[in-house]
C-alpha cells in the first residue's frame, strides 16, 4: 500500500496510526447503525474517542481540543476519513465551524458556543444552499436578513444543511444588502429553538439520511450573532471551502484506498478455476488503474493541503483534488465491486457504501462540471505569457 506516512514526523505517524485503528476497528463495524442514525452508537463512539485521546484533535485547545495545526490534522485527515463517518466519531467533523467561530464570532457568542462545541455538547450547522437555486450562483440566493436595531430579521429556506434536526444553531448566510452578492451577503448564527424555525423535511442522499431542510420565518436574530463583516459572508465562505474541500479530497483518498485494499484482498483469496481472480488480466487491470488513481489523487490533495495549510493561493491545485479525489474514488469503489461480484451489492462489503459517497462526490463542494471549467479558464490565462513568449 502506498501512503504519505513517510512523509509525517514520528509523533504524527504515531498518532495516525492510533487514528487509522480506531476508525477500522471502533468506527467502520458501526457504519450501518451509523447510516440509520443511532444516536446511541454515535454516543459510544464519541466517549470511545474521548477515552483513547483521539477527541477533537485539530481543534482549539483552549476550548478543550487537541490543538493540531492545519498541516498536522492535514496529515491525517486520510486514514481518519476511510469511513464517512470518521470525522464526526472523533469529533473534527465541527473543524470549519469551530475556526468560523473562533476567528470571526462575537466574543460573546464565542466564548458562549465553543466550549460546548468542541466538547460535543451542542451542535452547530451550516446552510447556505437553497432550493431551486444552483449551489455554485450566490447571485440568486433568495434568503433575507433585515436588520431591526439590535436584531436581525431573518426568512428564507435552505437545505442540504447536514445534522440541521439536532443542531443548537445553524450559520445562515443571507442577503443583507442590495447589489453583488459578493458585498450583500452575511452570515448569522441562528438559533434552531427561536420562534419560526423549523425543519420541513429530512432529505435522503441516495437513500441516507442525514440532510435537511430549513425554514425560517422572521426568525429574530441578536446583533451579536453576526458572523463577521456585515456583506462579508462570501469571503468567510471562500476561505472555508478552501479547507474544506481539501479535507473532503483527503477523505475520499481514504475511502478510495480502502476500496483499492478489499478489491486485492477478494482478488487474492477468490478461487476460480484452477488460481484465483488475481491471475485474470482483466482483474489486474481494474486493480492498476485504481491504485494509479488513488495515488495520482493523493498527490493533488497533499499538494493542495500544503498550500491552504500555508495560507496560499490554491484555486486550481483545490479544484483539481476534489475533481481527482471523487474520479479515484468512483473507479476504486465500482472496480472493487465488479471483482466481488453480486457480493460486492451488498451492504456487508461496505462497498455499496463508497460508491453513494463516490457519486455525491462528483456533486459536493461544487459539481465536477464547475471545477473543470473554472480551473481551464486559470490555466488558460496563467499560460498565455508563456505562450507570447514562444511566439505561440
Amino acid at each position: 500500500m502506498c501512503d504519505e506516512s513517510s512523509r509525517i514526523p514520528d509523533r504524527l505517524d504515531a498518532l495516525r496510526e492510533r487514528v487509522r485503528e480506531f476508525v477500522a476497528h471502533q468506527v467502520v463495524p458501526a457504519e450501518d447503525a451509523l447510516d440509520a442514525g443511532d444516536r446511541d452508537t454515535r454516543s459510544r463512539l464519541r466517549d470511545r474517542a474521548v477515552e483513547a485521546g483521539l477527541w477533537a484533535l485539530p481543534l482549539p485547545v483552549e476550548y478543550g481540543g487537541g490543538g493540531l495545526r492545519p498541516a498536522e490534522y492535514f496529515a491525517l485527515a486520510e486514514v481518519e476519513g476511510r469511513s464517512d463517518h470518521g470525522p464526526d466519531a472523533l469529533g473534527s467533523a465541527a473543524l470549519l465551524n469551530v475556526r468560523m467561530l473562533a476567528a470571526h464570532a462575537h466574543p460573546e457568542l464565542r466564548d458562549a458556543l465553543l466550549p460546548g462545541v468542541v466538547s460535543g455538547a451542542l451542535s452547530v450547522g451550516y446552510a447556505m444552499t437553497e432550493p431551486g437555486v444552483p449551489g455554485s450562483d450566490p447571485e440568486a440566493l433568495r434568503t433575507r436578513a433585515v436588520r431591526e436595531g439590535a436584531e436581525w430579521r431573518v426568512s428564507g429556506r435552505k437545505w442540504f444543511t447536514t445534522g440541521a434536526a439536532g443542531a443548537d444553531y445553524v450559520l445562515v448566510v443571507a442577503r443583507t444588502g442590495d447589489g453583488p452578492a459578493r458585498a450583500a451577503c452575511s452570515i448569522l448564527a441562528v438559533p434552531t429553538a427561536a420562534p419560526g424555525f423549523r425543519v420541513v423535511r429530512e432529505l435522503d442522499v441516495l437513500g441516507v439520511g442525514g440532510q435537511y431542510e430549513i425554514a425560517m420565518d422572521e426568525v429574530l436574530v441578536p446583533d451579536t450573532h453576526l458572523i463577521g463583516p456585515v456583506g462579508g459572508a462570501l469571503a468567510l465562505a471562500g476561505a472555508r471551502l478552501a479547507v474544506g474541500r481539501t479535507l473532503r479530497a483527503l477523505r475520499w483518498v481514504g475511502q478510495a484506498q480502502r476500496a483499492v485494499e478489499l478489491m486485492a484482498a477478494r482478488a487474492g483469496q477468490r478461487r476460480l478455476g484452477g488460481g484465483t481472480l488475481a491471475d485474470r488480466q482483466l482483474v489486474q487491470q481494474m486493480v492498476f488503474d485504481a491504485e494509479l488513481a488513488v495515488r495520482s489523487a493523493r498527490l493533488f490533495a497533499a499538494r493542495a493541503a500544503e498550500l491552504v495549510a500555508a495560507d496560499e493561493t490554491a484555486q486550481i491545485e483545490v479544484s483539481m483534488a476534489k475533481v481527482a479525489a471523487a474520479r479515484a474514488l468512483t473507479v476504486a469503489a465500482d472496480n472493487a465491486i465488479q471483482v466481488y461480484g453480486a457480493e460486492g451489492l451488498t451492504a456487508a462489503t461496505g462497498l455499496p457504501r463508497l460508491l453513494r459517497v463516490a457519486r455525491a462526490a462528483r456533486i459536493l463542494d461544487g459539481a465536477d462540471e464547475f471545477h473543470v471549467s473554472s480551473t481551464a479558464r486559470r490555466l488558460i490565462r496563467s499560460y498565455q505569457p508563456i505562450v507570447a513568449e514562444i511566439g505561440g
